[in-house]
């Protein structure tokens, strides 16, 4: 009797155990359809901030003096910040294409040049992410400057005149949202001295070593800073309304720069004050770790895989951007993927129209990696920033026009003969450069000693010429296939920097 008793108290209790599983099962199932649900629900909102013209290293947070930057450090310190970002082209137009397209500029026809225009069948994440269910929009300089034809949307989605703010404000209850936060600043014009009034040290500036060490230069650098801060000021602005609306740890906030800093050697430039740029992701409910520095290489065409990957949108075939969503879900620091960001790829073609006769540009590539910077200019027998004189250019009275005017420029060509230092500063910003330039970023992390022609680094430049031929090839660069003069035909559709003395523009 007792046994049977025991019995079917064991069954029973077996019986429950298996219901107690089932039913836990369930609950756990549950749970995993909502979390599902909920992802499904809540896409992440993007907040992409730009600078015009701010490169790096010029912020806080890369240890800079000088410059305030307290949004731009927050946010990576609360995500993540990356060492060795790098533009497509240091140049406005195709840097900006390319951050649409998530592809090299060199891709895109005559998007590849400055004052352009874009393909309107080329696809562009904003309004493939808008076709997606998003609130789409831009503030101030987004696509451009150029002129766009066939475009039934602006590429950067519906412009917003009153900003960030009233774009919030339109946006439908429960919808994901994508904002382009363009500005204007640090680009030129400045106003003389606002560096030094605003209470800058100007002697605790670090300069490049490529500008002359003068008060008047030390004075145009602190300008732009000045400007630095007025942009940094715009990010922090957006940041606290993501907090008013309870938004911010659901937005992927990126923010970064076009290119170099507008000054001789730099923007317009394939040298790492002109194609390095600062760059920092937050995305509190994302980042498994924040306060990571990364120092693989990245591109800003791989943003714009990762905002699509990021929202469940496909990846069109055609972006050559890798997404960087893996870095961003990462806990490692420092060098995170050696086998998939090695090494990036830059280069440049028409900036102004300021060659002598015709009306090419400067038709360059680079391949950067952690130990060397190798560049293949295509035509060295032109003039890398535009012919010095004015008369002679193909757009008449153009001065230089590869670089922006202002103080810098000007103490450059007013002293270049003032000793053998000032001529050599002019030389590497404004003379005739060699068919190859290769640096040892090890030895020379300014890139000021071109060991092209040096024999001990010979097997260096012949393995990397080859590497970038190759993934020029790859990525279907004309440059590569002998057709790359038809960058040089396309039309332009703006204006230059001119010489002081020239008459007003328009009168050529």
């Amino acid at each position: 009797m007792t046994n049977c008793l025991n019995k079917n108290l064991q069954m029973k209790s077996k019986k429950l155990l298996h219901q107690c599983l089932l039913y836990a099962g369930l609950l756990i199932m549950a749970g995993l359809l909502a979390t599902c649900s909920r992802q499904v629900q809540q896409k992440p909102n993007i907040l992409f901030a730009i600078a015009d013209d701010w490169g790096w290293p010029h912020a806080g947070v890369y240890d800079d003096p000088v410059v305030q930057t307290p949004a731009f450090d927050r946010v990576a310190n609360e995500g993540v910040l990356f060492k060795h970002a790098y533009v497509s082209s240091p140049s406005c137009t195709p840097c900006r294409n390319a951050i649409l397209t998530g592809q090299y500029h060199w891709r895109l026809g005559p998007g590849a040049n400055l004052w352009s225009t874009l393909d309107p069948s080329i696809p562009v994440y904003p309004l493939m992410l808008e076709k997606a269910g998003y609130h789409v929009g831009h503030y101030r300089k987004s696509w451009g400057p150029g002129k766009l034809e066939g475009w039934e949307k602006h590429p950067a989605g519906k412009p917003y005149e009153e900003g960030f703010k009233e774009f919030l404000a339109e946006r439908p209850e429960d919808t994901p949202f994508c904002f382009w936060l363009g500005t204007s600043d640090p680009h030129r014009p400045y106003e003389e001295g606002t560096g030094a009034g605003s209470g800058m040290d100007l002697d605790r500036i670090r300069m490049f070593e490529c500008f002359p060490d003068d008060p008047v230069v030390r004075s145009d650098v602190a300008d732009y800073f000045y400007e630095v801060q007025r942009f940094d000021s715009d990010v922090a602005e957006a940041i606290r309304l993501l907090e008013e609306i309870g938004e911010l740890e659901n937005t992927i906030v990126v923010v970064t720069g076009d290119h170099g800093m507008p000054f001789p050697r730099c923007k317009s430039n394939l040298y790492d004050s002109g194609t390095r740029v600062p760059l920092a992701i937050r995305w509190g409910s994302g980042i498994r770790k924040s306060n990571r520095v990364i120092e693989d290489f990245v591109s800003l065409v791989d943003l714009a895989p990762t905002f699509l990957e990021l929202a469940g949108v496909n990846i069109p075939e055609v972006m050559t951007g890798k997404s960087l969503l893996s870095l961003l879900e990462s806990k490692k620091t420092g060098i995170t993927e050696p086998d998939k960001r090695s090494f990036v790829l830059h280069g440049k073609e028409r900036h102004v129209p300021g060659q002598e006769v015709h009306m090419g540009g400067y038709p360059c590539r680079a391949i950067r990696n952690h130990d060397f910077l190798y560049i293949r200019n295509f035509k060295p027998e032109r003039w890398p920033a535009g012919t010095p004189d004015p008369m002679l250019a193909a757009m008449k009275h153009y001065w230089l026009a590869d670089c922006d005017n202002g103080p810098t420029k000007t103490y450059m060509n007013e002293n270049r003969e003032k000793d053998e230092n000032h001529r050599h500063l002019w030389d590497l910003s404004f003379g005739k450069r060699l068919e190859e330039e290769l640096y040892d970023c090890r030895k020379d992390p300014e890139q000021l000693v071109n060991l092209a022609n040096d024999p001990e680094y010979a097997d260096v430049k012949e393995s990397l010429s080859t590497q970038l031929m190759e993934q020029l090839e790859l990525m279907a660069d004309p440059r590569a296939t002998g057709q790359g003069d038809i960058f040089d035909e396309y039309p332009y559709y703006g204006g230059g920097p001119r010489h002081p003395s020239s008459p007003p523009d328009g009168d050529r």
